[in-house]
Protein backbone atom coordinates (compact mmCIF):
# COMPACT_ATOMS: atom_id res chain seq x y z
CA UNK A 1 0.00 0.00 0.00
CA UNK A 2 1.41 3.34 -1.03
CA UNK A 3 0.72 6.52 0.95
CA UNK A 4 -0.05 9.70 -0.97
CA UNK A 5 2.91 12.13 -0.85
CA UNK A 6 0.71 14.94 0.51
CA UNK A 7 -0.30 12.77 3.49
CA UNK A 8 3.35 11.95 4.25
CA UNK A 9 4.32 15.62 3.98
CA UNK A 10 1.43 16.68 6.25
CA UNK A 11 2.29 14.03 8.86
CA UNK A 12 5.95 15.09 8.81
CA UNK A 13 5.04 18.76 9.20
CA UNK A 14 2.68 17.97 12.08
CA UNK A 15 5.39 15.95 13.85
CA UNK A 16 7.89 18.80 13.45
CA UNK A 17 5.41 21.35 14.78
CA UNK A 18 4.65 19.20 17.82
CA UNK A 19 8.38 18.67 18.46
CA UNK A 20 9.16 22.43 18.66
CA UNK A 21 7.75 23.01 22.18
CA UNK A 22 9.78 20.07 23.45
CA UNK A 23 12.91 21.44 21.84
CA UNK A 24 12.29 24.90 23.34
CA UNK A 25 11.82 23.34 26.80
CA UNK A 26 14.98 21.25 26.41
CA UNK A 27 16.99 24.36 25.41
CA UNK A 28 15.44 26.29 28.32
CA UNK A 29 14.12 28.99 25.99
CA UNK A 30 11.37 31.39 26.94
CA UNK A 31 9.96 31.71 30.40
CA UNK A 32 9.97 34.72 32.64
CA UNK A 33 12.89 34.73 35.09
CA UNK A 34 12.52 36.48 38.42
CA UNK A 35 14.95 37.97 40.89
CA UNK A 36 13.51 35.78 43.62
CA UNK A 37 16.31 35.94 46.19
CA UNK A 38 19.74 37.30 47.00
CA UNK A 39 21.47 34.50 45.07
CA UNK A 40 19.61 35.49 41.89
CA UNK A 41 20.53 39.13 42.50
CA UNK A 42 24.20 38.24 42.97
CA UNK A 43 24.18 36.17 39.80
CA UNK A 44 22.58 38.97 37.75
CA UNK A 45 24.93 41.60 39.21
CA UNK A 46 27.97 39.44 38.44
CA UNK A 47 26.87 39.15 34.82
CA UNK A 48 26.67 42.94 34.52
CA UNK A 49 29.95 43.73 36.27
CA UNK A 50 32.47 41.02 37.00
CA UNK A 51 33.33 40.94 40.71
CA UNK A 52 30.36 43.04 41.86
CA UNK A 53 29.55 41.78 45.38
CA UNK A 54 26.05 42.64 46.61
CA UNK A 55 26.06 44.08 50.15
CA UNK A 56 22.65 45.77 50.20
CA UNK A 57 19.66 45.44 47.91
CA UNK A 58 16.09 46.53 47.32
CA UNK A 59 13.90 44.19 45.32
CA UNK A 60 10.81 45.35 43.48
CA UNK A 61 7.62 43.64 44.68
CA UNK A 62 7.11 41.95 41.29
CA UNK A 63 10.70 40.56 41.41
CA UNK A 64 11.53 41.89 37.93
CA UNK A 65 13.85 44.75 38.96
CA UNK A 66 16.20 45.59 41.79
CA UNK A 67 18.74 48.05 43.12
CA UNK A 68 21.94 46.61 44.56
CA UNK A 69 24.89 48.24 46.32
CA UNK A 70 28.40 46.91 46.84
CA UNK A 71 30.94 47.60 49.59
CA UNK A 72 32.47 50.45 47.56
CA UNK A 73 29.14 52.29 47.51
CA UNK A 74 28.44 51.65 43.83
CA UNK A 75 24.75 51.26 43.01
CA UNK A 76 23.55 49.05 40.19
CA UNK A 77 20.07 48.88 38.70
CA UNK A 78 18.97 45.52 37.32
CA UNK A 79 15.82 44.82 35.32
CA UNK A 80 14.40 42.04 33.23
CA UNK A 81 15.11 42.33 29.53
CA UNK A 82 13.33 39.56 27.63
CA UNK A 83 14.17 36.31 29.38
CA UNK A 84 17.45 37.64 30.81
CA UNK A 85 18.48 40.50 33.08
CA UNK A 86 20.26 43.69 32.13
CA UNK A 87 21.84 46.19 34.47
CA UNK A 88 23.87 49.34 34.74
CA UNK A 89 26.12 50.74 37.42
CA UNK A 90 24.70 54.17 38.15
CA UNK A 91 26.95 57.18 37.68
CA UNK A 92 26.71 60.93 37.86
CA UNK A 93 24.05 61.04 35.12
CA UNK A 94 21.61 58.95 37.14
CA UNK A 95 18.59 60.40 38.89
CA UNK A 96 15.69 58.99 40.85
CA UNK A 97 12.30 60.24 41.96
CA UNK A 98 9.68 58.89 44.30
CA UNK A 99 6.30 58.37 42.65
CA UNK A 100 2.93 57.03 43.77
CA UNK A 101 3.95 53.66 42.34
CA UNK A 102 7.33 53.58 44.14
CA UNK A 103 10.64 54.67 42.65
CA UNK A 104 11.52 55.76 39.12
CA UNK A 105 15.21 55.54 38.21
CA UNK A 106 16.83 56.95 35.11
CA UNK A 107 20.39 55.67 34.74
CA UNK A 108 21.24 58.47 32.32
CA UNK A 109 21.54 56.11 29.38
CA UNK A 110 18.76 56.70 26.87
CA UNK A 111 18.85 53.20 25.38
CA UNK A 112 18.43 51.56 28.80
CA UNK A 113 15.45 53.73 29.65
CA UNK A 114 13.82 54.47 32.99
CA UNK A 115 13.10 51.68 35.46
CA UNK A 116 10.14 51.72 37.83
CA UNK A 117 10.41 49.80 41.09
CA UNK A 118 7.71 49.21 43.69
CA UNK A 119 9.82 49.34 46.87
CA UNK A 120 9.25 49.48 50.61
CA UNK A 121 11.63 52.41 51.20
CA UNK A 122 11.92 54.34 47.93
CA UNK A 123 12.97 57.63 49.55
CA UNK A 124 16.25 56.30 50.96
CA UNK A 125 17.25 54.83 47.61
CA UNK A 126 16.22 57.98 45.74
CA UNK A 127 18.44 60.10 48.00
CA UNK A 128 21.39 57.72 47.56
CA UNK A 129 21.03 57.73 43.77
CA UNK A 130 20.63 61.50 43.56
CA UNK A 131 23.78 61.98 45.68
CA UNK A 132 25.75 60.24 42.92
CA UNK A 133 25.32 63.31 40.73
CA UNK A 134 26.94 65.41 43.45
CA UNK A 135 30.06 63.25 43.26
CA UNK A 136 29.60 61.96 46.80
CA UNK A 137 29.52 58.36 47.94
CA UNK A 138 26.03 56.94 48.09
Amino acid sequence: MSLPPLLVQTAGSLAAILALPGLAWWLKLGGAPLLADEAALQSAASEVADGFEVCDFALSRDCTAALVRDSQGRIMIIRRHGNRFAGRILGTGACASVTDAGLSVDCGERRFGPVHLDLDEPQAWAEAINRLSEGLDA
